[in-house]
């Protein structure tokens, strides 16, 4: 009888394999709120490094960290009549604390448009103040009706930056320069996910931007995750909160603004991306653990070599751990290790000490073959490099290989249950077209240029609507 799979094969059921492996390598776990996730230290280091990553080129763009409360005057809201229509129905409302009716009810964080910009009234002043860059790490709750863990829930991680700017071009070019120079190089460059960059259509818009720039992935289903949005805000929360400051002429402006966010939803991104049957596959770039190096066996030589190549690629700048764990089998182990999608094992047991080498298995290619120990820490790095552009080139081979170019709605419409993209001009499906395909759950990701850059305008000449079904 053939050995049951550790997980659900994608092909027999995508949603399921999802599950099956956020679970069997041990990432997250349902949170005892329906919607809610508890996210476990290998799937946090995850996002540490995204984290990480991503912090360094917000910093690099002139933004600086803060942090702002998680409770929300319900008054601040209603002050943006768009804003709350567009997420009213989110919502989490405190009306007790203290085991009293509070005065006020509070809104308990969806995002921070309006309670950032209460504070920007107060700091900025006059155009010396401009332009204001700042970002948050946070978490934020919007009520979720679907939950699916890392992909919506009730309860997210991310950062959200806010920004405010004397002029509308300034505005504009510091939202395309977030859309680019942080977050579609970090995307392609880190989690090695071959993104687009594109414009939502007025439809698809954040509630309360003048205009929303997306970024858009292939999962491995064919559908398509939104993985990141930056958008210009326009005046329309420095009108409801007169946000203003003095100009060199000597006039009381509103400021213009942008926020952009991306969210833990990008572990649920690198999972349907990167992974396979046997488990995650995780760019080395990103990795927490790049190779882990693996004792077959409890001997004394073996454990204490194993120790010394550990403490050697961690001098060569590789991120290692060492399993010495040899009252667990080492079937097991590999199999957990696999599962978990660290780029590199190198296993080492008595005969390979004897014969002076350990066998490197490789996650990303797959396959396994013996090297010389002292080799080691030289290979390693071009070997990390060498899977880390492999992730990105499968990843862009996907998504045109299933991307088609259509000229009607039913044929756009067809690509996308069929499990891919449709590409067709904008100026042949139009807001009553896609008024139709989202009646058959198929929605305009983004707008793009034949070129593939970001169209400047909602109805700018020859853009293409980008179709599919989504996450």
């Amino acid at each position: 009888m053939a050995k049951a799979p550790i997980l659900t094969p994608q092909a027999e059921d995508f949603p399921r394999w999802y599950q099956d492996l956020i679970n069997k390598a041990e990432l997250a776990d349902n949170g005892p709120v329906r919607g809610t996730m508890v996210i476990r230290p290998y799937g946090y280091g995850l996002w540490e490094r995204m984290q990480q990553e991503m912090d360094a080129r917000i910093k690099e763009a002139g933004a600086s960290n803060a942090y702002f409360p998680l409770f929300i005057p319900q008054s601040y809201l209603t002050r943006e009549a768009e804003h709350v229509e567009g997420f009213a129905p989110e919502l989490a409302v405190v009306t007790h604390g203290g085991g009293k009716e509070l005065e006020e009810p509070v809104v308990v964080r969806p995002t921070s448009e309006t309670i950032i910009n209460e504070y920007f009234s107060k700091w900025v002043q006059s155009y010396r103040d401009l332009p204001l860059l700042i970002n948050q790490w946070a978490n934020v709750v919007r009520w979720e009706m679907r939950p699916r863990v890392f992909l919506r829930t009730s309860e997210f991680l991310w950062q959200e930056g806010h920004t405010a700017h004397a002029t509308y071009e300034d505005a504009r070019d510091y939202a395309a320069r977030i859309h680019r120079e942080v977050y579609y190089d970090f995307m392609v460059n880190v989690l090695g996910i071959d993104v687009v960059l594109g414009r939502k259509t007025p439809k698809e818009r954040f509630a309360g931007a003048i205009n929303t720039l997306t970024l858009e992935g292939m999962m491995g289903d064919g559908k398509a995750l939104q993985l990141g949005t930056s958008h210009e805000l326009g005046q329309n929360f420095a009108k409801a909160f007169n946000t203003s400051y003095l100009s060199k002429e000597g006039h009381q402006e509103l400021v213009w603004q942008t926020s952009w966010g991306v969210s833990t939803r990008m572990v649920g991104g690198l999972i349907m991306s990167h992974g396979d049957d046997n488990g995650l596959r995780v760019p080395p770039r990103l990795a927490p653990v790049q190779a882990v190096v693996l004792a077959i066996k409890g001997d004394e030589a073996v454990l204490a070599k194993v120790r010394e190549i550990g403490d050697t690629l961690k001098a060569a700048g590789v991120r290692v751990q060492v399993d010495d764990r040899t009252d667990t089998p080492f079937g097991r182990r590999a199999v957990d290790w696999e599962l978990k999608g660290v780029p590199v094992r190198i296993e080492i047991g008595p005969r390979d000490l004897e014969n002076g080498t350990a066998m490197l298995a490789r996650r990303i290619p797959g396959g396994k073959e013996p090297v010389r120990i002292e080799e080691l820490a030289a290979l390693l790095p071009k070997v990390l490099e060498e899977d880390q552009a492999l992730l990105l080139r499968q990843s862009r081979e996907r998504r045109e290989a299933r991307t088609s170019d259509v000229a009607t709605i039913e044929e756009a419409a067809e690509a996308a249950a069929a499990g891919g993209w449709a590409r067709i001009k904008w100026a042949d499906l139009g807001q009553e077209g896609e008024a139709k395909l989202a009646e058959q759950a198929v929605t305009v990701r983004c707008l793009v240029n034949e070129d593939g850059s970001v169209p400047e305008s909602d109805d700018a000449p020859g853009a293409v609507a980008l179709v599919a079904r989504a996450y």
